[in-house]
């Protein structure tokens, strides 16, 4: 064991930081802190690590390289998101590289297992375990999307979606509703939307019963399937909080093939904040986003971890957008 040969991963283990970290360091990139760059020099020396003609042939010293996995390029809440990664990290001289799961949670690991071989540091929605993504990573930086990253070693920017459906739910009460429905996507979602969803309705004093609540797949499907059921189960409720505004989209077109009108009949409110809202017809209601400030976070998070520094969360907060749907 003294002769074998020391590895970049053998650096990182004595300088307590990931392989990525080792290689900006060895290679002088300048987002690394001075002292984290002494230590991963100092366990270099120490260990006598020499990089091979192989790894350096594949080091760029002056390109940092950003791995961003989505869920769904063709869900229009990605582009402007991907957008703020990719301005933010141009900035910085940065390059980045999107890849997507195919809204299939299975795929996750493959995928970072991957990147992390091309990439300085990670981006990601991901809805695998902790422990899955942990050794999927291997050390490399990572900042997940619309996830707590509580007691883990990741970043994390996270939305306040229970603050945002609990303005949607209050704003439609003060507009006098009182049997309100959602349509909910709990494959997609964390438990904050149905729970906040459920305390602002008890803080307006509305009744809400189970079947007032339906879970569908995020699609325009799933939106119009999930409305007819509300409907079908009570005929009158009066308004709808719908999952995202595709979902709405779908609620929209349900409601038509009823005959229904649209705020008059029902009222409806989505939530991303997306361009199409303003297409329909009214223009939709809606909790927005900033999605480029999420992506603008995500490349701040991950500089910061490419610096050595520890993990934080950015949580974004959302906004009540009036149109003319509620």
């Amino acid at each position: 064991m003294e002769n074998k040969r020391a590895t970049l991963r053998d650096v990182a283990r004595l300088a307590g930081v990931s392989h990525q970290t080792v290689s900006r360091a060895i290679n002088d990139k300048g987002e690394i802190d001075p002292e984290t760059r002494r230590r991963v020099l100092e366990a270099a020396r120490e260990l006598n690590y020499r990089p091979s003609r192989f790894a350096r042939g594949l080091v760029k010293p002056d390109t940092t390289t950003i791995g961003l996995i989505v869920y769904d390029v063709v869900n229009p809440f990605f582009p402007e998101l991907i957008a703020g990664v990719i301005e933010a990290a141009e900035r910085r001289g940065w390059q980045v590289v999107v890849s997507s799961s195919q809204d299939d949670p299975k795929r996750e690991a493959g995928l970072l297992r991957s990147l992390s071989g091309q990439a300085d540091a990670l981006i990601a929605y991901l809805f695998q375990p902790d422990d899955v993504i942990t050794a999927a990573v291997a050390g490399v930086p990572l900042v997940v999307m619309s996830r707590r990253n509580d007691g883990r070693g990741f970043g994390a920017v996270d939305i306040d979606v229970e603050a945002g459906v609990r303005a949607a739910v209050r704003h439609l009460a003060e507009r006098g509703h009182r049997r309100i429905g959602m349509i909910d996507c709990p494959g997609a979602a964390d438990p904050g939307r149905r729970a906040g969803f459920l305390a602002e309705a008890a803080e307006q004093d509305l009744t809400v019963p189970a079947e007032a609540i339906v879970a569908v797949e995020q699609s325009l499907a799933g939106g119009g399937s999930g409305f007819e059921r509300l409907r079908a189960a009570d005929e009158g409720i009066t308004a709808v909080v719908a999952f995202n505004d595709l979902v709405a989209l779908g609620a929209y077109r349900a409601a038509r093939r009823l005959g229904l009108d649209i705020p008059g009949d029902i009222a409806v409110v989505g939530f991303d904040g997306l361009g199409i809202g303003e297409l329909l017809d009214p223009p939709l209601t809606t909790i927005a986003l900033d999605k480029r400030r999420m992506g603008e976070l995500a490349v701040a998070e991950a500089e910061r971890l490419l610096a050595g520094e520890p993990p934080t969360l950015s949580v974004v907060e959302p906004r009540l957008l009036v149109r003319g749907s509620a």
